[in-house]
């Protein structure tokens, strides 16, 4: 089936194979976080600050990440990133197993995950070229990768709820530290050429100037950066407020969370699977805009939700719209950014995503704490649909730009 064409590639088969089974001890070892970190606090405040710690290096690290990454393999980059993952689940498994739990180890694990996994990430992320040798594939290879993720986003917050429920926190975490296991098997082997790029030997500072210059050049990339931007901090953290959503709103508890998370997972794979489908020539540009404004829709009926089915149904379709907005703008980057930059320009969407999301997460949680969890979901609905409208003019203007100029020739 032309859906899955990218499977052919033996590298990619790997990769996806150790991936879908650490993907699901990962997103096991998330809801526990989650669910402990609310258990041991009863605050929504401190369930997005553990979130901004984890996810705070994404933000400072990342611009300056894209130029070593760039002059490095991406092979080596990963397998040792893995190495170091694999380490930080270990402790935090013993941590628990110490009963040593608290905010500031959860904290301090967290950063250290946060740290090595903006490595990995932008690392993973420029490998994939590698990994399939037909560049036209390569949409559909991002577009499965991500459907490889939000399968084990639904999969693994369900088993993830079950072992909560039934053996604790402890079971979550050492399956998540014995799931790299695989990773590291597929990586030894894969065979990986990568092709060779001729990039200055520049400090990170400079690499982060060129970056930002080659961004500057490039205003239809430096566009989705900055959608993406206003979406990780003004509506994405929704999914931080989703154990409180579970319990507050709905009265739930760890298994409630689960279905919460699973919904959003199913919602995303679909999304990846229809990004997938995706043919060559299709206007990316208008794809994003419209998720936009469709997240911010259904996040608003999320929030005026009175019923349990339907609140997880609103919760997959927020989590839809936000996986076809995000893996077009990564689709987008990949396949437009001049293969010299496309790390440093990679390194931006990985800001803009995973970096500027923990400020939205404890800005998210800091409201909640004034104004009440169902307050806050119509607000970052309302938000996510202003996204969308100022994308729409800033597209019109664009249009009216060029056929000006085109007229003036």
């Amino acid at each position: 089936m032309q859906i899955f064409r990218s499977f052919a590639y033996p590298n990619y088969r790997l990769h996806v194979i150790g991936q879908a089974i650490s993907l699901l001890g990962t997103w096991m070892q998330r809801i526990a976080i989650s669910w402990l970190v609310y258990k041991l606090t009863d605050s929504v405040f401190w369930l997005g600050f553990v979130s901004f710690i984890s996810l705070l290096p994404s933000l400072v690290l990342s611009p300056f990440i894209g130029a070593f990454v760039d002059r490095h393999k991406k092979y080596k980059l990963v397998f040792t990133t893995q190495i170091g993952l694999m380490i930080q689940a270990g402790l935090l498994a013993l941590v628990v197993f110490l009963k040593m739990e608290s905010v500031l180890y959860l904290s301090i694990l967290g950063f250290i995950q946060g740290v090595i996994n903006a490595f990995d990430v932008l690392g993973r992320q420029a490998l994939l070229v590698s990994l399939v040798d037909d560049r036209r594939d390569l949409p559909n290879a991002i577009a499965l990768n991500s459907s490889i993720f939000n399968a084990a986003r639904m999969v693994g917050p369900a088993i993830g709820g079950f072992l909560l429920s039934v053996y604790g926190e402890l079971a979550c975490f050492t399956l998540n530290f014995l799931s790299f296991i695989p990773v590291i098997i597929c990586l030894m082997l894969m065979n990986v050429k990568e092709r060779v790029i001729i990039v200055p030997n520049e400090s990170a500072y400079q690499g982060f100037v060129q970056g930002f210059n080659y961004l500057k050049r490039s205003p239809h990339i430096a566009s989705l950066i900055i959608i993406l931007t206003f979406s990780s901090l003004l509506v994405i953290p929704y999914t931080s407020l989703l154990p409180a959503v579970a319990r507050e709103l709905f009265q739930g508890n760890e298994r409630t969370f689960s279905w919460f998370e699973s919904a959003a997972g199913l919602g995303a794979m679909v999304g990846a699977i229809n990004m997938a489908r995706l043919k060559a020539g299709e206007n990316l540009r208008y794809r994003i805009m419209f998720a936009a404004f469709l997240m911010g829709v259904a996040l608003v009926l999320l929030a005026y939700a009175h019923y349990l089915p339907s609140a997880l149904f609103f919760t997959g379709a927020v989590s839809f719209s936000m996986m076809m907005q995000n893996s077009s703008i990564n689709t987008y980057i990949q396949t437009h950014a001049v293969p010299a930059y496309r790390a440093r320009a990679m390194s931006y969407y990985v800001m803009a995503f995973q970096g500027i999301f923990p400020i939205g997460s404890l800005l998210t949680g800091a409201i909640a704490e004034i104004i009440g969890i169902k307050s806050t979901l119509y607000i970052m609905g309302g938000c996510g649909i202003l996204i969308a409208i100022g994308f729409y003019i800033y597209l019109r203007l664009h249009i009216q730009r060029r056929l000006f100029k085109l007229n003036l020739r």
